[in-house]
């Protein structure tokens, strides 16, 4: 005993007392209130099952400062999804090699807007391309149109110029130049286009050629309509996309929480923003 203590470094009278002691294995840590949280979040993430923790927690804080009670730690809300299998699966998947080191987003609104357009399939194969811009700084989707089994035309390009201005500044006259990010598509590169840009006073930007991390605003966009949206709903048809289409723009717009405007929505952020 005397050679072990000396070996450790310690009293041999706390190795009689370790000796002597029973160990209880700790369980997992719960709260007793943990439970009065449960049907709020399993609420959350039936209706959204592509949610992370993070999310849920900007939800779930949010119904509670409407009801004017404390608020709730993501910690404590990944334990209760934890405890009870409602976290997502683990990503394992690798990170592609390529980086894009630019600067997308803009440090106030009206800077500079993203434009992108993305298809969604429907069973019986039918396609539905929808084509938007959305501010850098706040995330919301100023303005967009969609069309099935047909493509993206410089006509429709031109339209939604037009169109997020007015909602923007309410006339077609801009008090200050806007860019407009975009990929090298031909409806963008237009002659038409770049005259109807410089009219509204747009400064048109192109994407460098196989960079999508260029325009990361817009992809991410692409990415949440297909995941949070599309992917957890029956499409049998493209009529069925369009008529859903206003709806998920509109839900992604008052109610998703973006990670980088600190979980609230798009509208939340200019709420508080103004």
């Amino acid at each position: 005993m005397s050679a072990v203590a000396r070996t450790l470094n310690v009293a041999r009278s706390h190795i009689n007392e370790r000796r002597g002691r029973t160990v209880t294995p700790r369980g997992p840590y719960r709260k007793a209130e943990d439970a009065g949280f449960l049907p709020a979040i399993r609420a959350i993430v039936d209706a959204k099952p592509t949610y992370g923790y993070r999310r849920v927690t900007a939800l779930l804080n949010r119904e509670l400062r409407l009801q004017e009670k404390p608020t709730v730690n993501a910690k404590r809300v990944l334990r209760i999804m934890q405890h009870h299998g409602l976290t997502l699966e683990r990503h394992t998947a690798s990170r592609p090699g390529r980086t894009h080191d630019g600067i997308v987003i803009a440090l106030r609104s009206n800077i500079r807007w993203c434009s992108d357009h993305l298809e969604i399939h429907a069973r019986n194969r039918e396609v539905v391309r929808i084509l938007f811009v959305l501010d850098a700084c706040d995330r919301e989707i100023i303005a967009w149109s969609a069309v099935a089994n047909a493509g993206i035309s410089g006509e429709m390009v031109r339209d939604l110029m037009v169109t997020a201005v007015e909602r923007r500044f309410g006339t077609i006259t801009i008090p200050h130049a806007v860019e407009w990010l975009s990929d090298n598509g031909s409806a963008y590169i237009a002659r038409d286009t770049a005259d109807t840009a410089r009219a509204l006073g747009l400064t048109l930007l192109f994407t460098p050629v196989r960079s999508p991390q260029s325009n990361g605003m817009s992809e991410a966009f692409v990415k949440t309509l297909k995941r949070d949206y599309a992917r957890v709903t029956i499409l049998p048809d493209a009529d069925t996309i369009l008529a859903l289409l206003p709806d998920w723009i509109e839900d992604y717009c008052e109610v998703h929480p973006h990670s980088g405007l600190k979980f609230r929505s798009p509208r939340e952020f200019i709420r508080l923003s103004a």
